[in-house]
């Protein structure tokens, strides 16, 4: 990788499910955010960043996109989740 993200990037599912691994992993254990699971926290950090790709690439934010936005979600925190899971497990 010669470049930090873009948020054209952060439209795909590769840069979606490392963007949320890696804010999440970074930030789970922050005052407040700590009493949420893990699971919980990589979704919002998802819907968030998939959102935002979205507005910042000029792409239109239909109700259909929005909805898209919230299952797509559920999808990269799951990749982003058993990600850190597996790699975890192999380290043990």
């Amino acid at each position: 990788m010669d470049s930090f993200f873009t948020w054209t990037d952060l439209m795909t599912y590769g840069g979606a499910v490392m963007a949320v691994l890696i804010i999440t992993e970074f930030t789970k254990d922050l005052p407040g955010i700590r009493r949420l699971s893990t699971r919980l926290w990589a979704y919002l950090v998802a819907l968030v960043i998939l959102l935002a790709a979205a507005i910042f690439t000029g792409d239109s934010l239909r109700a259909e996109d929005v909805l898209l936005c919230f299952i797509n979600g559920v999808i990269v925190a799951m990749a982003a989740v058993g990600s850190y899971h597996s790699v975890q497990e192999q380290m043990e």
